[in-house]
């Protein structure tokens, strides 16, 4: 048998078990609370998951078993700034599993910082600016150093602004919550969560090592995903507003976005892994969800 343990049961890991999970006899995933996930389908596959309470802290004896059973484990749970808080619960017993084959970490490109517009890979090396990528980094860090330590394969996959069902702009054009935020040069990447999902599937496939930039092929202006979104359901796009008259209406998640500028390449994630991106521009993914 061959045994997933996901902590962490968010957006990305429940649509990798979505997914994924045939591909599996056993799949184990930790919340503080389960949510189910926002479409039919991966909530029908979901159902498949067995789940055990992990607060970040308490380490249950059901959850040392999920441990000792599992082959592979997949960690979306961010850091904070006490440390990675697997690690910290679970690090001991981590270094001795017997059946353990490879461990995914979700990361973010925040970790790379701003850089004015210009290109990073995943040998420039990393600036992060916020407190919350600073222990992103750290955390990459901290499972790699148990990577070497064990003997076993640690990808770091650094996502960019993750969308798909249920989280993406034509959601928030029909909810009127849109902003047409106006930054002069300004760039993102995006990448689709299914390409997320097929991306971690890759990195257990091949036994992957190191670090993976999971991001799409076209980093552009966020005015441009909302106008091209408004074009798509035939409506009139939000009146266009600067960026310091939207600060005080954001939250500081999306905000800080704003504090990066960069253009995330992913030739590493195309030749190591082997991924083609099912949805390699924001248009591409937009579509998907218009015809959904």
């Amino acid at each position: 048998m061959t045994t997933l343990l996901c902590f962490g049961l968010g957006y990305s890991a429940q649509r990798y078990v979505a997914s994924c999970a045939t591909n599996y006899d056993c799949v184990i995933g930790t919340s503080r609370s389960f949510k189910l996930p926002a479409d039919s389908t991966a909530t029908a596959r979901a159902s498949r998951v067995r789940h055990i309470e992990f607060d970040g802290s308490a380490v249950s004896g059901e959850l040392v078993k999920a441990l000792d059973r599992a082959d592979r484990i997949l960690v979306s749970i961010p850091p904070c700034t006490r440390g990675d808080p697997v690690l910290a619960a679970c690090g001991e017993k981590l270094a001795c599993l017997p059946r353990l084959q490879s461990i995914v970490y979700l990361s973010s490109i925040s970790v790379y910082g701003d850089h004015g517009g210009g290109e990073v890979d995943e040998e420039t090396a990393a600036s992060p600016r916020s407190d919350r990528s600073r222990v992103r980094l750290t955390a990459e860090g901290a499972w790699q150093d148990l990577g070497a330590r064990i003997g076993r394969p640690v990808a770091i996959l650094r996502l960019a602004g993750i969308y798909g069902p249920g989280r993406n702009p034509l959601v928030k054009l029909a909810q009127g919550r849109a902003m047409r935020i106006v930054k002069p040069k300004q760039v993102f990447n995006r990448i689709h969560v299914d390409d997320v999902a097929q991306a971690i599937d890759a990195a257990f496939a091949r036994g992957a090592n190191g670090i993976f930039n999971v991001a799409d092929d076209e980093p552009c202006s966020p005015e441009q995903v909302i106008l091209y979104g408004a074009e798509l359901m035939g409506v009139e796009p939000p009146p266009a507003i600067s960026l310091s008259d939207a600060a005080p209406l954001m939250e500081p998640m999306a905000l800080s976005f704003y504090a990066e500028n960069k253009r995330v390449r992913n030739d590493k994630l195309k030749r190591e892994l082997g991924v083609r991106l099912i949805y390699p521009t924001y248009r591409h993914g937009l579509r998907s969800q218009h015809s959904d």
